[in-house]
């Protein structure tokens, strides 16, 4: 995840924003305030607190009826430090007991972020790669977790290409390799070593936990561990979801979590490839979470549409944004940049409705309208490319059978 956890506030309010998350403990004090466009302050917020915390709750505290959003920032500007950090210290000590010198390239490689899950720390593949900590390796790991307060360590090198998207994670410390973590009350359990988690789509979910979706049918075609399955269920008050996946870790971990949650009566999963599923016009939503394209799936989605009433289409997409203007002073580039990002995801929004669009009308002999009703931006994994996702509202159109329709014509 590049950027920073923020919570974007009105200006008038950022003081009582800012109060009110240091109260609970999660405003990062080692990041300055952000003036943001629009009249709006962004508030660094501690990525291990960013699950824990109720945007609703906060705007009650503050009294505002003014929306507050999480969103990630590139601006990492740090308040001067008055101690040395404590991680970088231990391991100071540590290589000095091996009369090993401490160097600015040894410092580059200490981890500048992290995942938390519980009492696990899940490392990226780019810290402590030197060989100088191969030769203290045991002594390495215990100091690492004392520094990041941790009693398990593991290091993720890649995401697999094993059609599941297995994560490549190694356990440096500890007995086993399975975690508990909690978003906006959910819990999730899971096994580091063989399923993801994205600490990324806390927005998103947060997203859809304020659906109303009671009395609906909702098919989430990529449910993994249940990322957006159990928002849906949890927090949407989700009739039904149907919950296709095919990993059979992030199944097993699947089923754990559902009853875990208290939801299993209303969930079906279904295991194995969703474009073998066996189900038609059951759905008023379908949720297509895979990223970087869900497009392999809109055919499913389309048959899964009751043909009644139709439903919305809640499509994932990593959308690529053009290269701006370097040149222009930064507060106009921003602005411009932001303008631009906004037209690149609206024309692929476009072009997603006519799309789904035809492919209704080919899969129903019907025609339907289609329209956008929302476009979510959820992250950017670099200045250029964002993770985004379109609210498509489906309907079947007034008129009949297209081969009725053009029997009438002739």
């Amino acid at each position: 995840m590049n950027g920073v956890p923020c919570l974007r506030v009105p200006r008038c309010h950022a003081q009582q924003f800012r109060r009110c998350l240091q109260s609970k403990g999660a405003l990062d004090l080692s990041l300055c305030l952000v003036k943001d466009s629009e009249g709006t302050i962004l508030l660094p917020i501690l990525p291990s607190c960013l699950s824990q915390l109720d945007l609703q709750s906060l705007r009650t505290m503050v009294a505002s009826d003014r929306a507050c959003e999480i969103v990630w920032s590139q601006s990492k500007k740090e308040k001067g430090r008055t101690s040395v950090n404590k991680l970088e210290k231990i391991l100071q000590e540590l290589l000095e007991s091996h009369d090993e010198r401490w160097t600015e390239e040894l410092k580059g490689e200490l981890p500048r972020s992290f995942q938390r899950h519980g009492d696990l720390v899940l490392l990226g593949d780019n810290s402590f790669a030197l060989p100088v900590w191969k030769k203290m390796e045991h002594q390495l790991w215990t100091a690492v977790a004392r520094g990041l307060g941790a009693k398990r360590l593991a290091k993720m090198s890649r995401i697999s290409r094993d059609g599941f998207r297995s994560p490549e994670v190694t356990m440096l410390l500890g007995e086993h390799s399975w975690v508990k973590h909690v978003d906006n009350g959910i819990s999730y359990e899971f096994d580091v070593t063989r399923c993801m988690f994205s600490a990324g789509n806390i927005t998103e979910k947060l997203r859809v936990a304020a659906f109303d979706c009671r009395e609906e049918t909702v098919v989430d075609l990529y449910a993994g561990i249940g990322y957006f399955t159990l928002p849906y269920l949890v927090h949407a008050k989700a009739g039904h979801v149907h919950a296709c996946e095919w990993n059979p870790d992030a199944v097993d971990a699947l089923q754990k979590n559902l009853e875990a949650n208290g939801v299993s009566n209303r969930c079906t999963i279904h295991q194995g490839d969703n474009r073998q599923l066996h189900l038609c016009d059951v759905a008023d939503r379908v949720n297509l979470g895979l990223i970087p394209s869900s497009e392999g799936g809109w055919p499913v989605a389309c048959r899964l549409l009751k043909r009644t009433t139709g439903g919305i289409l809640h499509i994932h997409q990593n959308v690529t944004s053009p290269l701006h203007n370097t040149a222009a002073d930064d507060a106009t580039h921003r602005v411009s940049g932001k303008k631009a990002d906004r037209e690149v995801w609206q024309a692929w929004a476009d072009d997603t409705s006519n799309r789904i669009a035809s492919l209704l009308r080919d899969i129903t002999g019907a025609l339907w309208t289609t329209n956008i009703r929302h476009i979510e931006h959820v992250k950017s994994y670099a200045p250029h490319v964002h993770h985004v996702v379109l609210d498509l509202e489906c309907r079947p159109s007034r008129f009949e059978n297209i081969n009725t329709d053009r029997e009438r014509m002739l």
